[in-house]
């Protein structure tokens, strides 16, 4: 029975990982988004402007918060900063003995960032009003795109977070040190 627990403990690690992948804010935000600047669809050149706006914030905040970490010190009090060569910023030294250069970046970062801007690329070329707006050809794969991109995608990522699990907690993910 406790293989059972530890696997599904394991299953539900893994998909918390990936929920961590995409900023939900980011994702309402596309969904929000999307159909005004989009026309619903019927993009004129100035809609095409602001939908690849809208793509390219939404993909930036999905890959920067991939270097977003947090931390507890004795206090209680969680700290939030970015990660970066020399540690998490804009806190450069830990309050109460925090050793802040266990927050540096490490390769797997850049892996989650790439993955977390593909996964949102599938999120976005899903989208009606992207496909319409963008390559209304597509439309007519778009069912068969529906169909195998997400588990496809869905499986890629979960094997990168086997090889290169991510440690940092994020903004609005719970820290566990202390």
């Amino acid at each position: 029975m406790a293989n059972k627990t530890s696997l599904k403990d394991q299953a539900l690690n893994g998909l918390g990982s990936l929920l961590k992948l995409l900023p939900t804010g980011t994702v309402f935000l596309f969904q929000f988004l999307s159909p005004v600047l989009s026309n619903n669809g019927q993009c004129h050149p100035v809609n095409k402007y602001l939908m690849g706006t809208l793509l390219a914030i939404c993909g930036l905040n999905c890959a920067l918060s991939t270097f977003t970490d947090s931390y507890t010190d004795e206090d209680g009090v969680t700290h939030y900063g970015i990660a970066t060569f020399n540690g998490m910023w804009p806190t450069s030294k830990g309050k109460n003995g925090t050793e802040m250069s266990n927050y540096r970046l490490k390769g797997g970062d850049y892996v989650h960032a790439i993955m977390s801007l593909v996964v949102f690329g599938v999120v976005a070329i899903l989208d009606r009003n992207t496909i319409d707006c963008f390559a209304p050809a597509l439309e007519t794969t778009r069912k068969t795109m529906l169909m195998v991109l997400p588990p496809v995608v869905g499986s890629v990522c979960s094997a990168v977070f086997a090889v290169f699990p991510s440690t940092r907690h994020g903004i609005g993910y719970p820290s566990e040190s202390s």
